[in-house]
């Protein structure tokens, strides 16, 4: 098997495409220029805006795991235009070159409203309003309509290995006036691989599905766990489901996280 991973620089694809390596699968990576990938991956230059570098990096591979994307960024219409023409773009160069191929998608527990009667769920109609994971809808859409073998899983909050990630959000949801009785879905670097690795091997064919690990956690423990302070209240807390997702169909399809909770990464000295 020959897997071709966009966004292998970043966060999560850096930290992905280590733990492939280790599970000897041949792994490609696209590449921006100047950019490195990790020793024992094959590194394709180009990025997801350049069609005949798609091409390239796609001719013959087994399936493809797409994590390149904007996020944070002063340009919408950069966010879109990496995220949804992006996307339309790997389509495109997968259809022509590897037509075979399992495509498998990351997208984002953002697409879920903040006024939810309960955790977000895969059959949930989501119509966000924020540039990022409203071209994420775009692109899962523009996905599940191409004809090919397609996947999407929706990633919560991603966390461990020493990324900073974790101890980066009680700051960053202060910002944002969150309740600390808020619980956020979340997921350990680790089990972005436990469920990509599943995924490949098919059981997540044909669907959307919700990833996260077993226990979402306050906003206030997560602080907690992480050294950090978060100021308690005992205010009501309005929009209780925001953040967090339902990881039922996942579980049914046989996805078991082996960092089943913040409070196991931490003793076993995983964040």
């Amino acid at each position: 098997m020959t897997v071709l991973v966009t966004g292998g620089t970043g966060l999560v694809g850096s930290r992905l495409l280590k733990r492939f390596i280790a599970a000897d699968i041949d792994c490609r990576g696209l590449v921006r220029p100047g950019k490195e990938l990790l020793e024992g991956v094959t590194p394709f230059e180009g990025d997801v805006l350049n069609s005949e570098s798609l091409r390239a990096a796609a001719k013959g591979v087994s399936a493809i795991v797409h994590l390149a994307a904007l996020f944070r960024t002063g340009s919408d219409d950069e966010i879109w235009r990496t995220n949804l023409e992006g996307t339309r773009n790997l389509i495109a160069a997968v259809k022509e070159r590897a037509p075979d191929a399992r495509f498998l998608m990351a997208s984002t527990s953002n697409v879920y409203g903040p006024n939810s009667s309960h955790p977000g769920r895969e059959d949930d109609k989501v119509s966000p309003d924020h540039p990022y994971p409203a071209s994420k809808v775009e692109a899962e859409n523009e996905l599940r309509a191409s004809g090919l073998n397609w996947s999407v899983l929706r990633l919560p909050f991603v966390y461990g290995d020493n990324d900073g990630h974790l101890e980066s959000l009680p700051g960053m949801v202060a910002g944002q006036h969150w309740h600390p009785a808020q619980k956020l879905s979340v997921l350990h670097h680790e089990d972005v691989a436990t469920a990509f690795e599943l995924a490949l091997s098919g059981a997540l064919d044909g669907r959307i599905v919700n990833i996260a690990d077993e226990a979402p956690l306050t906003i206030y423990e997560i602080a907690k766990i992480v050294g950090s302070t978060y100021e308690s209240s005992a205010d009501p807390l309005t929009n209780p489901w925001k953040g967090h997702m339902d990881g039922t169909l996942a579980r049914n399809l046989g996805f078991q996280p082996r960092v089943r909770t913040i409070y196991q990464a931490a003793s076993e000295g995983k964040l």
